[in-house]
């Protein structure tokens, strides 16, 4: 998880100032501060909007971790949960129902789902989801194969004319079934793709969408312009509502996490960093002073721990962790 904006004119706090507020967050959290203690947080929280903002950050993250550790019976919790899930599940119906009364099209029910209702029920309510750390393996009534990633979820829509795969978020591996008669469309708030008997892969992110295919092509047309390309195998591009990036080589990380790998072939830590917050709950975050030390190898995703353990081995940092949901990566220096 990665601190935002608070507002469009104050930027994100820095690593400092978040490590601080995680640290007087440590100290505070039990109540037996002194008032000593609690004068000298009050002091630094007013020192600077940015403190703030990271107060607010690490208040946050607590709020939604602590639920199901603080529960009386966390058993109730999730049955609540779930029950909850149903009926939205339901509702999500009634409404897709309506809007595509009113749309008149598969491309028109896209933009007003994604536009009416916010990105975390759309995917709280899809038909196939996974939380934070979790992955999943489908197969579709055509046999076709999908790996979701984690915190990704997706809407299935078969018909007598066509397969549609709507990505409402995160990451899916595709290997699709042989169909001369129906199409196997994918689509996010960003265009469509059309596969043309292939192995692909789509990750999608709040300014755009990747993809990088891996065996045939892969046709992507963007969701507010007609414009259109054709990815190749070995190839990746990437796009957004009105354009489509030049073409790159496809990334073997892409590839690797349906085998619940992390590859780094000398990219920075921070970029490491980054992906392993995905599956990851909490923040993790990084050191500006090692952010740039490059990273090789291949690294468990099933086990972050682990990898952050091998990171300190193989490199001049040290894991602090000064609250059980907060991670930061410092000089061992």
């Amino acid at each position: 998880m990665k601190p935002a904006p608070t507002s469009n004119l104050q930027p994100a706090p820095s690593h400092a100032v978040l490590t601080q507020a995680a640290e007087w967050y440590a100290r505070l959290r039990d109540g037996s501060a002194s008032s000593h203690e609690t004068a000298r947080w009050q002091a630094w929280l007013h020192a600077a909007e940015e403190h703030q903002a990271a107060w607010q950050y690490v208040e946050d993250i607590s709020r939604g971790l602590d639920p199901l550790r603080t529960t009386v019976d966390p058993r109730q919790t999730t049955h609540a949960l779930t029950k909850a899930h149903a009926r939205l599940h339901t509702r999500r119906r009634v409404l897709i129902t309506l809007a595509a009364l009113a749309s008149g099209g598969t491309l028109g029910l896209l933009s007003w789902r994604q536009s009416m209702l916010p990105a975390s029920m759309l995917a709280w309510t899809a038909d196939h989801r996974t939380p934070t750390g979790e992955q999943r393996t489908l197969t579709l009534a055509d046999g076709t194969q999908l790996w979701l990633n984690t915190a990704s979820a997706l809407n299935v829509h078969f018909s007598a004319s066509e397969r549609r795969i709507e990505l409402v978020q995160g990451e899916v591996f595709i290997e699709t079934a042989h169909d001369e008669t129906r199409p196997f469309l994918v689509e996010t708030p960003h265009g469509r793709m059309r596969a043309l008997g292939t192995r692909f892969n789509v990750y999608l992110n709040e300014a755009h969408t990747q993809l990088d295919v891996y065996a045939g092509a892969v046709e992507i047309r963007t969701a507010s312009s007609a414009i259109s390309r054709v990815v190749r195998a070995g190839q990746q591009s990437r796009f957004d509502r009105a354009d489509i990036t030049a073409m790159a080589t496809a990334g073997a990380a892409r590839e690797a996490w349906t085998q619940g790998i992390l590859v780094a072939d000398n990219i920075p830590l921070r970029d490491v960093v980054q992906e392993l917050r995905r599956y990851r709950p909490g923040h993790l975050g990084v050191a500006d002073g090692v952010a740039e030390l490059k990273v090789y190898g291949s690294f468990p995703l099933q086990d972050t721990d682990r990898v952050l353990r091998m990171l300190a081995s193989a490199l001049p940092i040290r894991v602090e962790q000064p609250l059980p949901w907060w991670t930061t990566l410092e000089s061992a220096r």
